[in-house]
């Protein structure tokens, strides 16, 4: 993925500025904040951020677990590639970061005007995604597991 992102954020067509810029967060500083309307996703060019969900347990009790890390080379809020959408986590620096924040409006047309590496950043997309959702399957039985025995409830299966 980082050699693609590379390849657009350096075409000629792809302006700094317009299509994309340079962001720099200092270490425990909030980049995204889970349910807002994001337009942009971003490349993590340098620094490591953490991935946090949010739950409301017994009432009014709020968490925030940790869902993962992230290094650099990362994309994150690619939920927003094509279109407005509600970002699904919260999203901190866990050290100084650099990050690349692509609009998505103009980066759909960029990789519909250039179908070579559109299929080439299509495809990494793709591939980063097959990885997260076989992690999510994995921790939601593991989850399950665990409920199931905490609460006694495998005696009734």
């Amino acid at each position: 993925m980082k050699q693609i992102l590379y390849e657009i954020i350096n075409n000629p067509q792809f302006s700094e500025g317009s299509a994309w810029k340079r962001c720099f967060f200092r270490a425990g500083e909030k980049i995204l904040e889970k349910d807002t309307i994001g337009n942009t996703l971003f490349f993590l060019d340098e620094g490591q951020v953490r991935i946090l969900g949010g739950a409301e347990i017994e009432g009014n009790i709020r968490i925030t677990p940790g869902l993962c890390d992230l290094q650099a080379g990362a994309i994150f809020g690619d939920i927003c590639l094509y279109g407005n959408h509600r970002r699904t986590a919260t999203v901190v620096a866990l050290t100084d970061v650099n990050v690349i924040e692509i609009r998505s409006d103009m980066l759909s047309v960029f990789l519909d005007d250039h179908p070579v590496q559109g299929y080439l950043f299509l495809k990494a997309l793709f591939q980063i995604m097959v990885l997260r959702l076989e992690l999510a399957n994995e921790r939601i039985e593991k989850l399950l597991a665990w409920g199931i025995k905490a609460h006694d409830i495998d005696k009734y299966l």
